[in-house]
């Protein structure tokens, strides 16, 4: 899947473009948004992302030949997170509009509000896949605890349930999701689809000293959280395999990521045609089982 929080951020829209055209042309047909993205943009409000999508698949006429996962519940301008039935209908309709399509296929929570039942923000999302407006539906940073809840909810009234989950999951950061979700996932045969697949791009093995963290605007957060004794282990474990198959680093973490037989698809982001070669080349490449069980190792906490 391509993360589409890079468009309206570190891309414009001519570069989003050429980005997709090559993208759907690598034969990758998902796309992953969000109504938030990408807020956070000095001078941004939300659904740039959305709104470049939108206006490359009408520029193309590409609609029937990807797939479109976007995420409400984030916080908009609001100041709160909101799942609440009335804002669900509304969050939907925006990203419609933004997206031009009568249709999302895969519309997920993507944070919890915790004053609002499950049961309220389950029924309003089935409205929803009723109207024919969203196919399926999926979640990403609620608890374990909040999708099981709704779950059980539309088991007992033949609502369809949550398909997906994506987490936070890659080489790196592993603790939560294989201690907190890998039984849910299991339990309810739900679609693994982990965002930050590169860790921020710290899995690129770009980032080797701390001058390199001027190379992104990412950098101060790659610096506070992956400079360590782990991350330099893990990136050493990569460096060995990365070696071995003749491929570069990103192409080994995401490998990594598609041979987890509880993984659907990674979730990965390209800014440009090279980032974006490696990124379609990694779902050809087989890592062995050593491999396999040196990155593990290298990885654990």
């Amino acid at each position: 899947m391509f993360g589409g929080n890079v468009f309206g951020w570190t891309i414009n829209e001519p570069e989003s473009f050429k980005i997709l055209d090559s993208f759907a042309d690598g034969g990758v047909n998902f796309i992953d948004t969000a109504d938030i993205y990408s807020r956070w943009v000095p001078g941004n409000h939300g659904g740039e992302s959305e709104t470049i999508i939108g206006n490359w698949m009408k520029k193309n006429g590409k609609r029937n030949e990807v797939l479109i996962a976007t995420k409400l519940g984030g916080d908009v301008g609001k100041g709160k997170k909101d799942l609440s039935a009335g804002y669900v209908k509304q969050a939907a309709e925006a990203s419609l509009k933004r997206l031009q399509t009568d249709h999302i296929d895969l519309y997920q929570t993507h944070y919890d509000d915790v004053d609002t039942p499950v049961e309220e923000t389950m029924t309003a999302l089935n409205l929803l896949i009723k109207e024919g407006k969203v196919r399926y539906i999926g979640a990403s940073n609620l608890s374990a605890a909040r999708i099981k809840a709704s779950n059980d909810f539309a088991g007992k009234n033949n609502l369809q349930p949550y398909i997906s989950l994506q987490p936070l999951y890659n080489l790196y950061d592993r603790q939560k999701f294989e201690h907190e979700y890998l039984k849910l996932v299991t339990d309810e045969g739900l679609a693994v689809l982990p965002y930050y697949a590169l860790a921020s791009g710290f899995l690129s093995g770009k980032y080797r000293v701390k001058e390199d963290l001027q190379k992104s605007p990412r950098g101060e957060g790659i610096g506070k959280k992956y400079f360590n004794e782990r991350g330099n282990t893990i990136l050493k474990a990569m460096d060995k395999v990365a070696a071995g198959q003749k491929v570069p680093l990103s192409e080994v973490a995401i490998a990594w990521l598609l041979q987890k037989p509880f993984v659907t698809s990674a979730i990965v982001s390209a800014t440009n045609q090279k980032q974006l070669k490696e990124l379609i080349n990694a779902t050809n490449l087989k890592l062995n089982d050593q491999q396999m069980e040196e990155l593990d190792e290298s990885g654990f906490y």
